[in-house]
């Protein structure tokens, strides 16, 4: 099930400052992970689902791409978004 309008906002509000603001850095990471999540719960009910298996890996990998970057650039705020989000234990 795809992520709403109004889910979209609230994840940009909360994270990117605006709920217009989609090109944050933070806002992009939240909602990769909020469709990582999704797309997680789905594979485990269907394990031979093989195509959302590699989309999956993708957004993953988009997602390490953008913390990469925001780590590089933007550390204390990099730290405190891995927190808020509960990724890197």
């Amino acid at each position: 099930m795809p992520l709403t309008k109004e889910k979209n906002a609230a994840i940009f509000a909360e994270f990117g400052g605006k709920e217009t603001n989609t090109g944050s850095i933070e806002g992009q990471v939240a909602l990769l992970t909020e469709r990582i999540a999704q797309i997680s719960n789905h594979l485990q009910a269907n394990k031979k689902d093989f195509s959302t298996h590699r989309g999956l890996m993708q957004l993953v990998g988009r997602r390490k791409r953008l913390l990469i970057y925001m780590q590089k650039h933007n550390l204390t705020g990099y730290r405190a978004l891995i927190e808020k989000l509960g990724l890197r234990k």
